[in-house]
């Protein structure tokens, strides 16, 4: 098989669905931050496969453990019992506070699997038509339709309408909208602490405040989505920590395998209790790859001392970014937290993440205008002050040409 760019792209414009607008690149290999291409180029990873590989590129100890245990058995199916469901299950459940885990295989899938267990929370209770969710303006929750349901872009919306229905959409900006929309016939709010792809938005405390307490006051779900924002990437296992929630129900995604698919909705006991066998499966979510994956990632997150490894070097970033942007006239804003961080630039993105890209940096755009780093959980340091030295070069090319 040959595996030139050209060969690669010549393949794929034949065979594979045509839905991504891949960049210019093809990886073969990678160890920790750095990967590098078919040329043997390096490049320093800030994306980290959009915040998955939170150990980064070929971790010793996750390799180990994945090949241990592909030479051992794969998979067996839900309809029997193996070791590493409950071990992944109580560690998410420690870090969570909510006692009960649903595996699956995607974010994407937590979520609807969120959006499936408020519903029949409701059915449980006799209250059949207590069936609406509020969402938040600029909010991801992924692409199939119920997730999608919930996702505020028209352009992924509006192809595949009518969605799952009724849904309304509040207004970060404007918290009196909370109180407005969220009443006796909501099922649940779901909603991200940092809106990853709608250009890294924290909730401002009062907006997240509004949010918990129109919760509060109808008993509707709250829903944490934190596939993004969830698992160490901002220093707090959960980023709802950080803004006094205490959801309901939590989906996460992404860094939980660090590489290996594997999704989680995490669950309150008051939930769970209404929720009976054969409401929900997968065949493949929990198998016994995708949760020993899971507990490897799980045990460096907290006894290898990662959560404290992200908010030392995530502080670091901070400060390297704000001050970077005192230097460039084309940053509107630095935003985030953590090793998840986003800079508004006054212009698209594009040129900046393209140079950035061809000078051997890897960073990525969304919602525009942002240049997006969600780096690996396990980068250190000199890594990060690496990439902003790259960032601070490219900046200044791109604003000679554009003249900001």
């Amino acid at each position: 098989m040959k595996n030139s760019l050209d060969d690669i792209q010549s393949r794929e414009s034949q065979h594979v669905l045509q839905t991504y607008k891949r960049q210019p690149v093809a990886f073969v290999r990678g160890r920790g931050a750095w990967l590098y291409d078919v040329t043997g180029k390096q490049y320093l990873d800030l994306v980290s496969g959009i915040g998955v590989t939170s150990l980064g590129h070929a971790h010793p100890g996750l390799a180990r453990a994945i090949a241990e245990q592909a030479e051992t058995l794969l998979h067996t199916s839900n309809l029997y019992f193996h070791p590493y469901q409950a071990d992944a299950a109580a560690r998410l459940a420690s870090l969570s506070g909510l006692q009960r885990v649903f595996f699956c295989n995607s974010g994407t899938e937590a979520n609807e699997a969120c959006l499936k267990f408020a519903r029949r929370y409701w059915h449980t209770q006799g209250l059949t038509d207590r069936i609406g969710f509020v969402a938040v303006k600029g909010g991801f929750a992924g692409r199939t339709m119920g997730a999608l349901s919930v996702t505020w872009d028209e352009h992924y919306r509006r192809p595949f309408m009518p969605l799952v229905e009724p849904v309304t959409f509040i207004d970060p900006a404007a918290p009196e909208t909370a109180a407005a929309a969220i009443n006796e016939t909501t099922a649940a709010v779901i909603a991200e602490p940092i809106r990853g792809e709608g250009g890294v938005h924290p909730l401002s405390p009062g907006f997240a405040a509004a949010i918990a307490e129109a919760c509060r006051r109808t008993g509707t779900l709250l829903i944490a989505d934190e596939v993004q924002s969830g698992l160490g990437r901002t220093g707090y296992p959960f980023h709802s920590q950080a803004i006094g929630w205490q959801p309901d129900l939590i989906s996460v995604g992404k860094a939980l395998g660090s590489g290996v698919p594997v999704g989680a909705a995490l669950i309150s006991e008051r939930v769970a209790a209404t929720i009976s066998a054969g409401d929900h499966g997968s065949t493949y979510g929990g198998n016994l790859l995708a949760t020993r994956a899971a507990s490897f990632f799980l045990e460096q997150l907290v006894d290898g001392g990662l959560l404290e490894h992200v908010r030392t070097v995530g502080a670091h970033l901070e400060r390297r970014l704000r001050t970077l942007a005192l230097a460039h006239p084309a940053i509107v804003e630095v935003r985030g937290a953590g090793l998840m961080r986003g800079i508004e630039l006054r212009m698209d993105a594009t040129p900046v993440v393209d140079l950035a890209r061809e000078k051997g940096l890897l960073v990525n755009r969304t919602a525009e205008k942002v240049v997006r780093m969600l780096p690996p959980l396990t980068i250190t340091t000199g890594e990060l002050d690496t990439a902003v030295d790259m960032l601070d070069a490219v900046l200044a090319t791109v604003e000679s040409e554009v003249h900001v």
